[in-house]
């Protein structure tokens, strides 16, 4: 555990918990404050926001269809609501009946740590561009542990698991995935 400077105040954090952070305030809050319109972020949304894009020039392949997986049209269908200062997530009905379900999802793997395996990482609705950015908001990414460790891959990968629809977490996620297992 270390030390973090956090808005000013000071927080004893572990090294995760502190890039999973860095990754999602780098990602959630602009210098610039809200984006302006158009195709990359949407209309209007805050950049961090929204499903994310997959580029056309990306070199990677956007995910394929597959009946197996929850879509990304799903989970990405919140709504944020200002409570307190704080935006929270609003989830849909089918969203919530998710919970504590064991789902399958694919996804990108972006790992919060440096390493060949990882058995914690964000998978996300589309391929990361840039180290330092976030592909879409909360609403597009899973906060995913593993039983056993996955090899990294820039390719898509399909993780199964139980699934948590978070309303408030600390952190800004919308979800995480506990004791997954990658499936072909």
């Amino acid at each position: 555990m270390s030390p973090l400077k956090f808005f000013g105040s000071t927080a004893v954090v572990s090294a995760k918990s502190a890039a999973l952070m860095l990754v999602l305030v780098a990602g959630l809050l602009p210098p610039g404050g809200m984006a302006q319109p158009g195709p990359a972020t949407g209309a209007g949304l805050p950049v961090g926001s929204g499903p994310g894009i997959h580029s056309p020039n990306s070199p990677f392949a956007p995910l394929s269809q597959r009946t197996d997986v929850l879509p990304w049209s799903l989970l990405t269908d919140v709504k944020p609501h200002l409570v307190n200062k704080r935006l929270l997530p609003v989830f849909p009905a089918a969203v919530q009946a998710l919970n504590d379900k064991t789902k399958r999802i694919q996804g990108f793997m972006m790992p919060l740590e440096p390493g060949e395996k990882h058995t914690h990482f964000l998978l996300t609705s589309v391929p990361l561009t840039c180290s330092f950015c976030t592909p879409g908001g909360p609403e597009s990414m899973v906060e995913v542990y593993t039983k056993s460790a996955i090899k990294y891959t820039m390719e898509a990968v399909v993780v199964e698991g139980k699934l948590q629809v978070l309303s408030d977490d600390p952190f800004g996620l919308y979800y995480r995935m506990s004791d997954g297992v990658a499936v072909k």
